[in-house]
């Protein structure tokens, strides 16, 4: 949604979902493909993993491409080795437990690819079951780069600073871009069908 005309500017931020994560399928929620007009579309989008009364943020990220397109990336990233993967149970119970640190963070050295390669069967099992953890929500945004950078740093600064589990498995390390001291401020309301923990109801970016 666009923003107001008024100071501070006002954004209303629509949360759609969860979503199953694409192409791996769930017997309870949609697939986040299966709704073109939704796939199709560009924004934020958020993992997040069930925990008592709703969710828990693992990450955000933004897209100015298809959100469908930019998760079949992702898709591809996990199943190669690039990303961290999480033993799902812990997750779910606000423990980040590695099992692969992935390639993103660490260097792709000949020794740590044969380690890789060694442990190929058992990594791929805990991809499945994080992906199948997974719930994916979604807000629609105009691809305004700015908006969206800003909007995922205030997102994740918020989490961070969070009480309880809702700070204890935000992903670190992200190349934040929050707002500039020469840009006018931006008031967030966050609207979701469910609670996300650790996400307020308003919040400024």
């Amino acid at each position: 949604m666009l923003l107001s005309t008024e100071s501070p500017y006002y954004l209303k931020l629509h949360w759609q979902g969860p979503f199953a994560w694409p192409g791996i399928g769930s017997k309870d929620l949609p697939d986040l493909i299966d709704d073109q007009q939704i796939a199709a579309r560009c924004g934020i989008y958020l993992w997040t993993v069930k925990h008592t009364c709703g969710y828990l943020i693992y990450t955000a990220g933004i897209t100015r491409r298809p959100f469908g397109k930019r998760f079949q990336e992702h898709t591809r990233a996990y199943r190669s080795g690039v990303y961290t993967v999480f033993e799902s149970d812990s997750l779910k119970n606000g423990i980040r437990k590695k099992v692969w640190p992935g390639f993103w963070f660490k260097k792709r050295t000949l020794e740590m690819q044969c380690v890789y390669e060694a442990r190929a069967e058992e990594i791929r099992t805990a991809v499945q079951d994080l992906l199948i953890t997974y719930r994916i929500f979604v807000a629609p945004l105009p691809p305004t780069e700015r908006l969206m950078e800003r909007i995922e740093a205030a997102l994740m600064n918020n989490l961070y600073t969070a009480d309880g589990p809702a700070s204890a498995i935000p992903d670190r390390g992200m190349a934040l871009a929050p707002r500039r001291h020469n840009e006018p401020l931006i008031r967030v309301q966050s609207l979701s069908p469910v609670i996300l923990h650790g996400l307020p109801l308003e919040f400024d970016a």
